[in-house]
């Protein structure tokens, strides 16, 4: 079995390294500087704390960077003497990607994007790799309920897959929040519901959702900042994901609020932004 360094235990990283340390890799992750939640997160899921930074990536055959995209390479450049294979699986535009990959010389990097919930209550995310030495981090998952999945071997691929992909689906359920709070303010949201639910799989009719989404609004924006980022890179519109980011911008206080109604969620919208 391997030793695995965990940055850091958020609730997708926590996640993820308990399917590690259940299918028995040891899992170190570092406790300094870090949240009493992270703290209560990486207890539940079994994981090592190591003494520093510097023990974890001694003792780390792999390390897996999963971080709120803004301090990516902030926590890559913490690292930039690792010499083991680095998977660097945060949502970010393959071009910082790529620059990641250049602040760890002596590593092999591993490009990554998860896509779907947290591995916990029999959810089975997809780890998307590419780069040009997947094999080790395929063999790391085996026996987890998280599928591995290689676009190729260039780096960038699996951010650009990841960012592709959140851009559509982050974005639409902005949109459909601020679609059924405008019916609502009408009183024709019941109408509104009766119209999308002839349309299967309408995000429209998921209204238990705005509350979910107020709540991971913190993290959403900033990743379709990401996604905005690298439409522009390739000349493409981004003006729909930077305005559905600075939606998500008025739910920031909400931060992992589990007990948010619909209708708090939906006043928080209203009036100019904070």
């Amino acid at each position: 079995m391997s030793t695995v360094g965990l940055l850091h235990p958020g609730a997708m990283g926590a996640a993820v390294g308990g399917q590690l340390v259940r299918a028995g890799h040891r899992v170190l992750w570092a406790p300094a500087h870090r949240s009493a939640a992270s703290a209560e997160r990486a207890t539940r899921a079994g994981l090592t704390p190591a003494r520093d930074l510097a023990e974890l990536l001694d003792e780390a055959e792999v390390v897996l960077s999963i971080c709120p995209p803004a301090v990516a390479e902030d926590v890559a450049h913490a690292a930039s003497a690792y010499a083991g294979t680095w998977v660097e699986a945060n949502a970010i535009t393959p071009e910082r990607a790529r620059r990641i990959a250049r602040l760890l010389p002596a590593s092999t990097v591993v490009d990554g994007g998860i896509v779907g919930s947290p591995p916990v209550g029999g959810k089975r995310p997809t780890l998307y790799l590419s780069g040009p030495a997947t094999e080790p981090v395929e063999e790391l998952f085996g026996g987890t309920d998280i599928t591995t999945h290689v676009l190729g071997e260039r780096i960038g691929q699996a951010s650009a897959l990841k960012l592709s992909y959140s851009a559509y689906q982050k974005a639409s359920r902005v949109l459909a929040a601020v679609s059924y709070g405008l019916a609502a303010d009408h009183c024709v949201d019941q109408e509104l519901l009766a119209i999308a639910g002839k349309r299967p799989g309408s995000y429209l009719t998921e209204t238990g959702y705005i509350p979910k989404t107020a709540a991971r609004a913190w993290r959403w924006s900033p990743e379709l900042i990401e996604a905005a980022d690298m439409l522009q890179e390739a000349g493409l519109p981004d003006d729909m994901l930077r305005a559905a980011a600075a939606v998500l911008e008025r739910w920031a206080p909400t931060k992992d609020d589990s007990h948010l109604s619909v209708g708090q969620a939906l006043e928080q919208l209203h009036g100019p932004p904070g």
